[in-house]
C-alpha cells in the first residue's frame, strides 16, 4: 500500500512539473509568433477567471445534473453510518451523503475540500455491495476529498483551458494578420517565419497534447485514491471486490454525461474503444486496478 500511494504520488508531481513547462513552452512559442509578450498571462488570468465559480458551485452543480438528492439515515443506514464511521477513521470533516435514484453501481466524490465534500452513490451500488465492498468504494472517494483531488484537477483544468484559449488566440490573431509585425519591418521576416511555422503546429497539438496529459493526470489519482481507500480500510479486498462487480454490470448510468464522467469511480457512460481512445480515458482499466489492490 504505502509503494503505491508513494509511487503514484511521484508520478502526479512528475505529469503536473512536465505539463508546466509543456505549458510554458507553448506560451513562450505563442507569444514569439505574435510578437505579444502578453499573451501567456492574460490566458492563464481569463482562464481562472473562467474556472473560479465552476470551483465553488461545482458540487451544487454536478449534483443538479446527474439528479441526486440527500441521503437520509433512515432509508440508507449503511451507507450514512460508513460515510461517518471512515470520516472519524480518517480523521476528517464528515462528508455529506447522497444517493442517486439509478439501477447502475457507481459513486463520486465532488467538493473543493474536506470541509465541503459530497460523497454520492446510485441506489443500485448501495444495492450490490455487501458492507466491506461499500466501505471500499466509500474509503476510494473519501480519499479523492483527502488528497484534494477536485483542487488538484481544477489546477490542471485551469492550465488545459489556457493552452485552449492561447491556440484560439493564435488562430485569430494569424487571421487578422498579427504575426510577427515588428519582425517583418525590421527584416528578420525568415525568423519569425520559422517561429509562425512552429506556433502553428503547436495550435494544431497543442490542445490535443494538454487533454491526454490532464487523462493521464486523472488516472494516477484514481490510482491513487485506491490505494489511499485500501489504507484507510485495511482491506484491499473490499474495493477489489466492488469494483468486479461494477465491471461485470453493463447498464449505463441514465444520468451521467462527459461533463461529470471524470468524477465518478468508474466510467458511468460504458464507453469501450481501442488503443487510441484509452489514451484519452481519465479512468484506468478496471481490471488493472483489481490487479493492483490485490496485489498489496
Amino acid at each position: 500500500m504505502y509503494e503505491q500511494i508513494s509511487g503514484n504520488i511521484w508520478r502526479s508531481r512528475f505529469l503536473i512539473f512536465f505539463f508546466l513547462l509543456f505549458f510554458a513552452g507553448i506560451g513562450y512559442v505563442f507569444a514569439r509568433a505574435l510578437d505579444n509578450i502578453l499573451l501567456l498571462p492574460l490566458a492563464i488570468v481569463v482562464a481562472m477567471f473562467m474556472t473560479v465559480g465552476s470551483y465553488y458551485y461545482s458540487d451544487k452543480i454536478v449534483l443538479a445534473s446527474v439528479h441526486a438528492r440527500p441521503a437520509d439515515k433512515s432509508e440508507f443506514p449503511h451507507f450514512v453510518n460508513s460515510v461517518e464511521a471512515l470520516a472519524l477513521a480518517g480523521g476528517m470533516p464528515v462528508p455529506t451523503a447522497y444517493v442517486i435514484d439509478d439501477p447502475a453501481p457507481n459513486a463520486f466524490a465532488t467538493g473543493r475540500d474536506p470541509d465541503h465534500a459530497v460523497i454520492c452513490a446510485t441506489t443500485g451500488l448501495l444495492g450490490m455491495m455487501d458492507r466491506t465492498e461499500l466501505e471500499g468504494v466509500i474509503a476510494h472517494e473519501m480519499s479523492h476529498v483527502k488528497n484534494y483531488d477536485i483542487r488538484f484537477m481544477m489546477l490542471v483544468a485551469v492550465l488545459v483551458g489556457a493552452i485552449a484559449l492561447m491556440a484560439d488566440w493564435f488562430w485569430w490573431s494569424g487571421r487578422l494578420g498579427g504575426f510577427g509585425s515588428r519582425d517583418d519591418r525590421e527584416g528578420g521576416s525568415q525568423l519569425q517565419t520559422i517561429w509562425f511555422i512552429i506556433g502553428l503546429a503547436l495550435a494544431i497539438l497543442a490542445p490535443i497534447s494538454a487533454l491526454l496529459i490532464q487523462a493521464a493526470i486523472s488516472r494516477r489519482r484514481e490510482y491513487l485514491a485506491d490505494a489511499s481507500g485500501a489504507m484507510l480500510t485495511r482491506f484491499p479486498e473490499g474495493l477489489a471486490n466492488a469494483l468486479e462487480k461494477i465491471e461485470k454490470d453493463e447498464e449505463p448510468l441514465e444520468s451521467a454525461n462527459k461533463a461529470t464522467a471524470h468524477l465518478f469511480i468508474s466510467n458511468p457512460l460504458r464507453e469501450h474503444g481501442g488503443a487510441m481512445n484509452n489514451l484519452f480515458d481519465t479512468h484506468p482499466p478496471l481490471e488493472d486496478r483489481i490487479e493492483r489492490l490485490r496485489a498489496m
